[in-house]
């Protein structure tokens, strides 16, 4: 799909809501992914670089998630 074949939103207030709306949706996808990466025994240094972003950052925003899900998390080596 091309963005020439989405819609364009009429107006601010739409278009703002269509944006939101995708970053919802990125957020649903992309802590469904980590998840599964975790689950296939990646670690935090190969999410990282799949996502593009530091360890740390991947760390920060999905290890509680993850705890709480009862995900077996790799130590570092």
């Amino acid at each position: 799909m091309s963005m020439d074949d989405v819609p364009v939103p009429q107006g601010p207030a739409d278009a703002l809501a269509a944006v939101a709306a995708l970053r919802r949706r990125a957020d649903q996808l992309e802590d469904a992914a980590v998840e599964q990466a975790m689950r296939a025994g990646w670690g935090w240094p190969e999410v990282a670089e799949a996502l593009g972003v530091t360890r740390q950052a991947v760390h920060k925003k999905h290890a509680k998630r993850l705890i709480a899900a009862d995900v077996m998390l790799r130590r570092r080596q």
